[in-house]
C-alpha cells in the first residue's frame, strides 16, 4: 500500500522528535522564524524548504543526525558561514534538513613546534587566524570572508589573496575528520606531513562541497608569522605593463612574494562612488593598478628596499604611472580596503554579475580583452570590472549595469553575459569555477569544463559514497541525473 501524506508527516514528526532528543534544546530549530535566516547564502540563489535546522555540537552529533536522516531518506544541506557565491549552502527544491556547524567551534590544539593546529568545522577563518597568531604562527589561507567557516573553506577548496605563495585551502590540510552519508566516521586527523599508506582519502572531500561526506574537523599547517612585510599599490599604463611588473616582482622578491592583486580603473571609480571616505590612490589615474605584497619570517630581509628597487626598475622601463609604498600598517590596510571594497560593491548591487574565472597566467591579457569585448556586445553600456588574483590567474571578471539599469533588464541578460565570459575563459583552457565551487549556480558550466570520462567518474564516486544522493542535493550535479548538458 502506498505511503499516505499523513504517514509521511508522522514519520517526519518522529524523526524531528528523535533529533531534538539527540541534539538538545539548542540543537534543533523548527520554527519558520528561526530557520529563515539559513535559507540562502551570499549568492542570492533561491532555495527549497527547510524541514529543520540541525546544530550539532560534536562529531558524534553529526554522525547521529546522518544515520537518522539516511534511514528516513531525508536530504541534508550542510552550511558553513553562508558566505559562498555559488549557492552551495542553499537548499534546493523539495524539503531537506539544513545542518549548521556554528556550534562546532572548538580549536582542539595548536602546536607551535610541529606547526599544526586542529580545529572543528565551525571555527571561523578569523578565529583560526587569531589562534595561530597567538603563538607567532600564521595560517596560509586568507581572503575577505573572515566570517566564513573552516569546514566551508575546505569543502569548496577556497582560494584567496595568498594562493600565489601558500596555495589553495587543500594545500593547508594535513588531515581530516569526516562523517559519511550513513553516519560512518572517518578519522585521518593525525597531522602527518608524510604518509604514503594507501590512498590519500582527504583529497576526495576537499573541494567536494559536502556532496561526498561532511568535514567535522581538520588538521591544518601553520607557518612562522611574518616578521616583516612590504606593500605597494602601483598604477600601470596598460595590461602589458601589469604583466611585466608581475614578472619583475617574482624575480626581485622570489618566494617572499605573497599577493599580487589586479585592480582596474573602473573598480577604483566604483569604490570612490560608493564609499565617501575612500580616497583616490594616485595623483595621475592609471588604467590598471597592482597591489603587491611580500612578507618574510626573517627580520634580516629588507623587503622595503627590494620593493622600492622593483618600483624604480619598472619606472625606468616606462611601465609606471604612479605608486605608493605603504609606510605604515594604516596605509597598508587602506590599500587592501580599496581592493576588498570592489567585491563589496558587487555583492551589494542588484545589477551585478559575479564570475569566478581563471586562465593560465600568460593568457590573462588575451582573456581580459576578449571578455571585455564579449560583455559589451552582450549588454551594451554595462561596465566590465575584472579584478582579483593575477598571481594565480584567478580573475573575477565581474560586470555591473550602467547607472539607472533596471534590475529586471539586467537579470534577463545574466545567462547571456555568463555564457559569453565562460566562452572566453574556456577558449584559453581556463575555468569558471576557480575558488568558489560549482554549487547550485555552475552545474551547467561544469559539463563544459570537464570531459565525459571525468564527469562519469565523479558520478560513480558520488554513488559509491552517497548512494541515496542525500548529501547536499542539487549541488555540483542535478540530483542523480546525467551531468552532461
Amino acid at each position: 500500500m502506498a505511503e499516505t501524506h499523513r504517514d509521511k508527516a508522522m514519520d517526519r514528526d518522529r524523526l524531528l522528535a528523535e533529533l531534538a532528543a539527540c541534539l538538545g534544546p539548542a540543537g534543533l530549530l523548527v520554527e519558520p522564524g528561526d530557520t529563515a535566516a539559513y535559507a540562502n547564502d551570499l549568492s542570492g540563489a533561491s532555495g527549497g524548504s527547510i524541514v529543520a535546522v540541525a546544530r550539532p555540537g560534536s562529531r558524534d552529533d553529526v554522525a547521529s543526525v546522518l544515520r537518522r536522516c539516511a534511514a528516513a531518506a531525508l536530504p541534508i544541506t550542510p552550511r558553513g558561514g553562508g558566505t559562498g557565491l555559488s549557492g552551495g549552502a542553499t537548499p534546493v527544491a523539495g524539503a531537506s534538513l539544513l545542518m549548521s556547524f556554528e556550534r562546532m567551534r572548538s580549536i582542539r590544539s595548536v602546536d607551535a613546534v610541529g606547526n599544526t593546529m586542529v580545529v572543528e568545522a565551525g571555527v571561523t577563518l578569523h578565529d583560526a587566524q587569531q589562534a595561530a597568531l597567538q603563538v607567532q604562527r600564521q595560517l596560509g589561507l586568507a581572503h575577505g570572508g573572515a566570517s566564513s567557516q573552516i569546514g566551508g573553506n575546505l569543502s569548496t577548496n577556497a582560494g584567496g589573496n595568498n594562493v600565489l605563495r601558500y596555495g589553495m585551502a587543500r594545500d593547508q590540510v594535513l588531515g581530516l575528520e569526516v562523517v559519511l552519508a550513513d553516519g560512518s566516521v572517518l578519522d585521518f586527523l593525525a597531522p602527518l606531513r608524510k604518509n604514503n599508506a594507501g590512498y590519500d582519502l582527504k583529497h576526495l572531500f576537499l573541494g567536494s562541497e559536502g556532496t561526498l561526506g561532511l568535514i567535522t574537523a581538520a588538521s591544518l599547517k601553520l607557518r612562522p608569522a611574518a616578521a616583516g612585510r612590504a606593500t605597494i599599490l602601483v598604477g600601470l599604463r596598460d595590461i602589458e605593463s601589469v604583466m611585466a611588473f608581475f614578472a619583475r616582482a617574482q624575480a626581485a622578491l622570489g618566494e617572499n612574494l605573497t599577493a599580487v592583486e589586479l585592480i582596474p580603473r573602473g573598480g577604483i571609480e566604483l569604490v570612490l562612488e560608493h564609499f565617501p571616505l575612500a580616497r583616490e590612490p594616485f595623483a595621475q589615474p592609471a588604467a590598471w593598478a597592482l597591489l603587491v605584497e611580500a612578507e618574510s619570517a626573517s627580520r634580516f630581509f629588507d623587503l622595503d628596499a627590494a620593493m622600492a628597487e622593483l618600483y624604480e626598475q619598472a619606472q625606468q622601463a616606462g611601465e609606471v604611472v604612479d605608486g605608493n609604498l605603504a609606510a605604515s600598517e594604516a596605509q597598508r590596510l587602506e590599500a587592501w580596503a580599496l581592493r576588498e571594497r570592489i567585491a563589496h560593491v558587487m555583492i551589494d548591487s542588484p545589477v551585478s554579475l559575479k564570475m569566478d574565472t581563471a586562465v593560465p597566467i600568460a593568457c590573462i591579457p588575451a582573456f581580459l580583452r576578449s571578455a571585455t569585448d564579449a560583455v559589451a556586445r552582450a549588454l551594451p553600456g554595462c561596465r566590465a570590472v575584472p579584478f582579483g588574483h593575477i598571481g594565480d590567474g584567478n580573475i573575477h571578471f565581474n560586470v555591473i549595469g550602467a547607472a539607472g539599469t533596471d534590475a529586471a533588464e539586467f537579470n534577463a541578460s545574466r545567462a547571456t553575459l555568463s555564457h559569453a565570459i565562460e566562452d572566453c575563459a574556456l577558449a584559453l583552457d581556463g575555468t569558471v569555477s576557480a575558488e568558489h565551487g560549482v554549487g547550485l549556480l555552475k552545474r551547467q558550466a561544469l559539463a563544459r569544463m570537464r570531459s565525459r570520462a571525468e564527469l562519469d567518474l565523479m558520478v560513480r564516486l558520488k554513488g559509491a559514497l552517497d548512494p541515496g544522493w542525500l548529501l547536499n542535493p542539487g549541488k555540483v550535479f542535478d540530483g542523480g541525473a546525467d551531468p552532461a548538458p
